[in-house]
């Protein structure tokens, strides 16, 4: 367990402030994490409350949590029907708004030793994406009128906040329906330019895959698929670009080639040729990001892949030629395509980012050698077996 403690934060100070206002009792700690500029707050039996800051996790000094107590903590913020899903060993996903005003995406769930809980971070201002620092390129996807755009990346790289920058892009820009489908809902958009109904699964639909199917029934112009996450979804998700709308989904792929692979593995075997055909003609781009810590230390930037299709990509697609792709994104920079380890570099010599975590991310690591600053990181040389020692 972690024995660093945030400087001026005490055991006492969470109890002050469960004293000086009416608050839920697991409000207290979700008020220090935004006074701390956390992303994420964690709360498991037997550790003390875990901040995540600028990708590091940090104890709060407060005791380690019991069950009973996390448990009394948890209970005071659910509704009756959570209460019953918890109770049957079910995990939760939900949004919410802490009484002074904090939006946060919570998952509950249960291990060995009771319950757990994290609670992300969510902004009230819906972010742009000239404050993100996304490539200029996916500005541009937004001025399509139909196809499949795709946000990829491990948890927590950012998707679900790049996918609300292109949605607030729409909204400020264009006169269209936009329906998102989330789980839960995280950004809060209000109408502008566009009309923007946001559904949550479990709330008002139950699944992605029926989300979509009445989605197809009401008008869209835009269609946002918080997650492709099983082979319904993504069939009804091709049909809804093929058919004339522009949508927007995440998976969790870490590459070009990877999401390609996932989609036409998770298809059956007899829908497989007809799956390369459509994202040869339908796929508009896939964006895969990674969250590295920024050179001041003091936040995280997104750095992404980006392929863009091409006849030449649509080719190697048709063909089963994917492993190919790779040279096609190193040489597409007019088109906006770029690899993560060139996209890493390239901020690396701008000192936007830390070049440890840029190392460390990277998949062939001897460019980025020379500008590592903790030498433990760096492959020992053997010296019996270069012979450096004769």
């Amino acid at each position: 367990m972690l024995i660093r403690g945030l400087a001026g934060k005490s055991t006492q100070s969470i109890s002050a402030l469960w004293t000086t206002a009416p608050l839920a009792r697991i409000d207290a700690f979700l008020k220090l994490g935004l006074q701390q500029g956390c992303s994420d707050i964690h709360l498991a039996v037997g550790v003390p409350p875990l901040l995540r800051v600028h990708g590091e996790l940090l104890p709060i000094k407060f005791r380690d949590l019991r069950d009973s107590e996390l448990q009394g903590y948890l209970q005071e913020i659910l509704t009756q029907s959570q209460r019953d899903l918890l109770a049957r060993g079910e995990d939760l996903d939900f949004a919410y708004v802490s009484e002074d005003g904090g939006r946060f995406r919570v998952n509950l769930y249960r291990k060995e030793t009771g319950v757990g809980a994290a609670f992300r971070t969510i902004p009230f201002a819906v972010p742009t994406l000239e404050r993100l620092g996304l490539p200029a390129v996916v500005r541009r996807f937004c001025d399509h009128q139909q196809g499949l755009v795709l946000i990829t990346g491990s948890t927590g790289s950012g998707k679900s906040t790049t996918l609300a920058a292109m949605i607030n892009e729409l909204n400020q820009t264009r006169r269209l329906n936009i329906i998102s489908l989330e789980d839960p809902i995280e950004f809060v958009h209000r109408s502008n330019q566009s009309q923007v109904i946001q559904r949550e699964l479990g709330t008002h639909v139950p699944s992605f895959s029926a989300g979509l199917r009445a989605a197809m029934r009401e008008d869209p112009d835009v269609i946002l698929v918080g997650e492709l996450r099983d082979a319904q979804t993504l069939s009804m998700a091709m049909t809804a670009a093929e058919t004339g709308h522009l949508v927007l989904g995440t998976l969790h792929t870490t590459s070009a080639v990877k999401t390609l692979d996932r989609i036409i593995d998770a298809l059956p075997a007899e829908e497989r040729e007809q799956a390369k055909s459509f994202l040869a003609s339908n796929l508009l781009a896939v964006v895969t990001q990674v969250l590295v810590r920024t050179a001041n230390g003091q936040g995280r930037k997104a750095i992404c892949e980006v392929m863009v299709m091409t006849r030449a990509i649509a080719r190697l697609i048709q063909t089963d030629q994917i492993h190919l792709i790779p040279s096609q994104l190193q040489t597409g920079r007019e088109q906006g395509m770029q690899m993560l380890d060139q996209a890493l570099l390239q901020a690396v010599q701008a000192k936007e980012i830390d070049p440890d975590d840029a190392y460390t991310l990277a998949n062939d690591k001897r460019p980025f050698q020379r500008f590592v600053l903790d030498a433990s990181l760096l492959p020992r040389m053997d010296i019996a077996a270069t012979g450096s020692a004769a």
